[in-house]
């Protein structure tokens, strides 16, 4: 390699000979401080070099297709050739020389050098300098390019980028841009390598990649699962940007889609971050044949539910209110269907989630466990496509359906169930009468401006409706908007816009024989604004900041007569308002290349609003009617309450082996918002309230540590994490609390501390016949209400565990790929029982038998544990067809187990009696047809 250089140097110094002896006999004025004037107006390049030649005697030397079809303008008095063409070609990849005798080259990327660098002939001086784990690589100017390199391919794409700078004095330059399918939707988690250079990168969420490369020739590889992989030779200058548009792959039908996770998994800085693509819950056998991947999601260490049929999450202990759930930015307050049986989400138009439970990122705020943002895939831009599924109670259809053809395309998708038919055949008269049904529809509309701008606006609508009795119809909806414009503005700078609007209803009609029918209703609603913004300072920063606020509305609860002879009273709790903000910013620093920090600052602001009564108690007693001893009232949007504090988001990795690393993460956080129940588990008749004077906001700390290793080139992947969590202001009930259309609420609620710890183990195999994972974790979750007056006392004032405070906890995910067009799958879940109060003695009065209740929770009802088995076939995979159809054939709880849902007591007849709920108490068959066109 030397001797090539060697080679060059040689010419090069001939060509600066001849050049000098050119200025030498040439006694002209020089260019660069030759004037004239000049002015063009939306010019070519080629139009205004012809002006020059006009006005003087200089001649242009090039090719014209370097030109290219760009407009300049510019208006010049008496200024120099020299700075004209400076301007003139600033935003073109073009340079110039100027030779004294008249004439001007011009050049595409690289620059024509008079005289060699400094220190170029110096033999000891390396390509690349290696110190200890850090390899750097010099700059030896000019950059050289190989044109005897004979093994490249024919048919490798060259690509130049930058324009040459001689006055640089950089060893890296930064190459960035997106990553999309040929219909425009952006591919995250794409790797791209740097072959021999040992460095590469992987595209975020929105396709994007930042890459350092060392001057001169690179070669770049685009590889990931279910896409076409591909190279591009590119020859930098400087920094730029190179859009890569790849193809999927025919391959992406066979496959469980895990491999995008796992190199990301060692890599990153977050600690508790998983991704679930929606293709993963395809082949895991679920209830009824249901695609599912919030159920996929409770299958992974560290997030349960309180039970079978239990609504919401609950992650590393914490309370179901405690998950930020969002649909493209847009909170949704319940995303199931039917007590959680059944996911709220279209999985057809939903593209994955992303689930933070340990470190969360500073730009979330208002929740303590976890947030799940759930994205909605953008639609074809290229041809009309669509998918479609009939199974044994819903049906689901989703379509995209092309605007303007690479550009911009609509998505809208659709799901009901039928499911009455199913009650009608059973044998139980009471269920027979019984209706359960829901539905739910989402559209997106996606529109790609230019490079530099893009548009996603996206609509979301669910409505539950069910009658266990015949004379209450329950309902409940979900109602989301959002609105995100993405702008690039330049290499450098990113940014996001977000307006989104959710709304939450719940109702009951009740319909009876006697007269005292009635309408009960609660709503709340809340209007968002975020501006979110990325900056790349350098190959070691990368920050992001940006502030977001939004108001809340919510009706507490309301109950109405119906019809002319209904005694029920008319009751309307007033309505709660309150704004929430946070300004945020957060750097993502790499200190080495071993060592990598992600450092989060955030600062949450709250306020209650009126128009409101807030009412005042008598301090050091027991808070309740008797202690109240005066009321404020407040005027409209009326500030009532602030609170809010600064949130630390911190976490770090290091590499302990290139495939080995540690993270650790401590963050802290704000909560304003709270449910109000007094069930065991969640149900949609919990109630949202809004912190004010009297109910304080919840505050919470987590501390995570984790080691995480991939193994046989990612075909394995392995992480332990370890948390240990504290809260405060945590909300409960007391025993027999009145919660539901209770204007004084906070005489019914308790504010006490939490603590939850625990350990996860995840086992995980991307690749091969058989792929799945394998999760265990073990876990407390504790809650303790201390108080000097015992009726506000829970357990004497000891830590006592929480509802949904469940042990151990093992999940099994296997599929296994005889051919490409049958596998099987299996589904295996064993959890603790969850906590339950058992009478421990009895009493008589007025002749009757009653309890007397243990400690609350100091039992625990039986362990849960059900396995499930599914078979797939796929059709075939002929490239020429209409349709690509794929059926499941699944069995949920093989064993019939009869898990209980719940244990309560009743005395019936004067007899205690004990009872036990379940769900699915046999085992479930159900088939499903899908197709893909």
């Amino acid at each position: 390699m030397k001797k090539n250089y060697l080679t060059v140097a040689l010419v090069l110094a001939l060509i600066t000979f001849c050049i000098k002896q050119t200025f030498a006999q040439n006694d002209s004025i020089p260019s660069s401080v030759q004037q004239i004037s000049l002015t063009f107006e939306n010019s070519t390049i080629k139009d205004v070099l012809v002006q020059i030649e006009g006005l003087t005697d200089y001649r242009f030397y090039f090719a014209e297709a370097w030109l290219g079809d760009g407009l300049v303008s510019g208006s010049y008095e008496n200024e120099s050739v020299k700075t004209i063409l400076e301007n003139a070609f600033d935003d073109t990849a073009l340079n110039f020389y100027i030779l004294n005798d008249k004439k001007i080259i011009l050049t595409k990327n690289n620059i024509i050098y008079d005289e060699l660098p400094n220190g170029f002939f110096n033999e000891d001086k390396e390509d690349t300098i290696v110190e200890g784990n850090e390899i750097t690589t010099q700059v030896i100017t000019p950059v050289f390019y190989d044109l005897g390199n004979t093994a490249r391919p024919a048919s490798l794409e060259t690509v130049r980028i930058g324009k040459a700078d001689a006055g640089t004095n950089k060893n890296r330059f930064t190459l960035q841009g997106y990553v999309r399918k040929q219909n425009g939707e952006p591919i995250p988690d794409l790797s791209l390598l740097v072959k021999g250079k040992g460095t590469g990168t992987v595209t975020d969420e929105n396709g994007y990649y930042r890459l350092e490369l060392a001057p001169g020739q690179n070669l770049i590889q685009a590889r990931a699962m279910g896409i076409q992989g591909a190279e591009r030779e590119v020859i930098i200058y400087n920094d730029g940007t190179l859009d890569f548009e790849l193809s999927e792959s025919l391959e992406m039908l066979e496959e469980v889609v895990v491999q995008a996770d796992a190199a990301r998994n060692v890599e990153e800085a977050t600690t508790g971050t998983t991704q679930i693509e929606s293709e993963e819950s395809k082949n895991i056998p679920l209830v009824l044949g249901e695609r599912d991947i919030l159920q996929v999601a409770k299958s992974l260490p560290g997030i349960t539910s309180a039970g079978e049929g239990a609504v919401g999450f609950n992650v590393r202990g914490g309370k179901t209110d405690q998950n930020l759930i969002l649909l493209d930015n847009a909170v949704i307050y319940n995303p199931s269907h039917f007590f959680g049986i059944f996911q709220a989400l279209n999985p057809f138009t939903t593209k994955g989630v992303e689930i933070f439970k340990g470190n969360i990122p500073a730009e979330y705020g208002g929740r303590l466990s976890s947030v799940f943002d759930i994205e909605t895939k953008d639609g074809n831009v290229e041809k009309f496509s669509g998918e479609a599924s009939i199974g044994p109670v819903t049906a689901n259809l989703a379509l995209e359906i092309p605007i303007v053809k690479e550009k911009s395309s609509l998505i809208v998708g659709g799901r009901g169930a039928y499911s009455d038919w199913i009650l009608r055949s059973l044998d139980e008269e009471s269920l027979r009468n019984s209706s359960a049904s829901f539905y739910d529809g989402i559209v997106k509309y996606n529109h790609k401006f230019n490079e530099r701008n893009d548009l996603r606006v996206t609509g979301y609508y669910s409505h539950d409706g069910f009658s266990i009795t015949s004379d209450s119809l329950y309902n409940y909806s979900n109602r989301g908007f959002s609105l995100r414009w993405d702008k690039k503005f330049n290499d450098r700078n990113t940014g996001s816009l977000i307006v989104a609007n959710s709304r939450y209803e719940f109702g009951i009609d009740y319909d009876g024989e006697s007269n005292n029918d009635f309408n009960l209703g609660y709503d709340i609603n809340e209007t968002g604004l975020k501006l979110k913004l990325n900056y790349f300072l350098n190959d070691r920063h990368t920050l992001t900041y940006g502030l977001s606020g939004k108001i809340y509305g919510a009706n507490p609860g309301k109950i109405s007569p119906e019809g002319g002879e209904s005694i029920v009273q008319r009751i309307s709790i007033p309505k709660e308002r309150a704004f929430e903000s946070g300004i945020f910013v957060s750097d993502e620093f790499k200190v080495s290349d071993r060592f990598l920090v992600d450092l989060g600052l955030r600062y949450s602001f709250y306020a209650a609003l009126g128009e409101s009564e807030q009412r005042i108690y008598e301090q050091d007693v027991p808070r309740n009617e008797g202690s109240r001893i005066d009321s404020v009232q407040y005027g409209d949007y009326e500030i009532i309450k602030t609170y809010g504090g600064p949130e630390v988001r911190v976490s770090a990795r290091y590499f302990l082996l290139p495939d080995l690393s540690l993270k650790a993460s401590f963050n802290n956080g704000y909560q304003f918002i709270h449910t109000l129940s007094n069930n065991t588990t969640v149900s949609p008749i919990d109630t949202w309230k809004l912190s004010d004077t009297n109910i304080r906001p919840q505050q919470g700390n987590q501390y995570s540590l984790g080691l995480y290793q991939n193994l046989k080139e990612n075909e394995y992947e392995l992480s332990l994490e370890g948390y240990f969590k504290t809260s405060k202001d945590v909300l409960d009930f007391k025993t027999g609390a009145q919660l539901l259309l209770n204007e004084t609420i906070e005489t019914e609620v308790l504010q006490g501390e939490g603590q939850s710890y625990g350990v996860e183990l995840l086992l995980r195999k991307n690749r091969g016949r058989l792929n799945g994972w394998l999760g265990y974790t073990y876990s407390r979750s504790l809650i303790k209400f201390d108080s000097q007056f015992g009726e506000e006392r829970i357990n004497n004032g000891k830590y006592f565990p929480s509802n949904y405070d469940k042990p151990h906890d093992i999940s099994l995910i296997a599929n296994y790929k005889f051919t490409r067009r049958y596998s099987v799958s299996a589904n295996f879940v064993y959890q603790t029982g969850r906590p339950v109060t058992y009478p421990i003695g009895s009493y008589q009065f007025n002749n009757a038998e009653y309890v007397y209740y243990s400690n609350r929770n100091e039992f625990r009802i039986p362990d849960y544990y059900r396995l499930d088995l599914g078979i797939n076939i796929e059709g075939n995979h002929r490239i020429k067809k209409f349709a690509h159809s794929f059926w499941t054939i699944s069995v949920y709880n093989v064993l019939g187990r009869n898990n209980p849902y719940s244990v309560f007591f009743v005395t019936d007849n004067g007899e205690v009696k004990a009872l036990k709920s379940s769900i699915f108490a046999v085992p479930i068959p159900s088939i499903t047809y899908n197709f893909k066109f």
